[in-house]
């Protein structure tokens, strides 16, 4: 995280795994984000307790209920955010949010996949649609020049079991809808 310069950032499925994770990294970096936006489906879950002890320790965290696949949730999150932010935009958006349902190629049905589809792929688009005003902004008022994250970017997370070359815990569940929908190369070493 060193060397990022980011006034707000935004995680999706930050409760808990990669996205708490991130959280924890970018508020306890040497330069952490004057705002650090943290989404999850219900902030008042079970899951919870990790992510509320970093709220109470950083004063600029501002967890929000987001649906990824739900539109009006997502419309409700984009105003929260951009009422926060009082006109300077949103610099960096995560699309972390997924969800894995356990399975083989066997038992793997249409509705289990379709349900992965709309979090892990239709999801992040929806996600970004939204908040592409609040990124737009941050880009226009950023002194900075070309592509870098602390001007604006939006990254979309995988994991090693979304590998195509490392298949990993193969042997336990091939979890086929969750391979399919964050299917991630290896980048080639030319």
């Amino acid at each position: 995280m060193a060397g990022l310069n980011l006034r707000s950032v935004l995680v999706t499925g930050a409760n808990r795994g990669i996205g708490l994770e991130l959280v924890k990294q970018l508020l306890g970096s040497s330069n952490p984000p004057e705002w650090g936006f943290a989404t999850c489906r219900d902030p008042a879950g079970d899951r919870m307790q990790e992510l509320h002890k970093l709220e109470g320790k950083h004063p600029n965290l501002v967890i929000i209920a987001l649906d990824v696949r739900d539109p009006a949730s997502i419309k409700v999150a984009a105003a929260r955010v951009e009422a926060h932010l009082k006109g300077s935009g949103l610099n960096l958006l995560i699309n972390n949010a997924g969800i894995l349902k356990l399975s083989t190629l066997e038992s793997e049905t249409p509705e289990d996949m379709a349900l992965v589809y709309a979090t892990n792929v239709t999801g992040p688009l929806l996600v970004s649609q939204a908040f592409l005003p609040l990124l737009k902004q941050a880009a226009q008022g950023s002194p900075q020049t070309g592509l870098r994250c602390s001007k604006v970017a939006v990254v979309n997370l995988s994991s090693m079991a979304g590998s195509i070359q490392n298949l990993y815990l193969w042997h336990l569940g091939q979890v086929i809808s969750y391979r399919c929908s964050k299917v991630q190369g290896t980048p080639s070493r030319a």
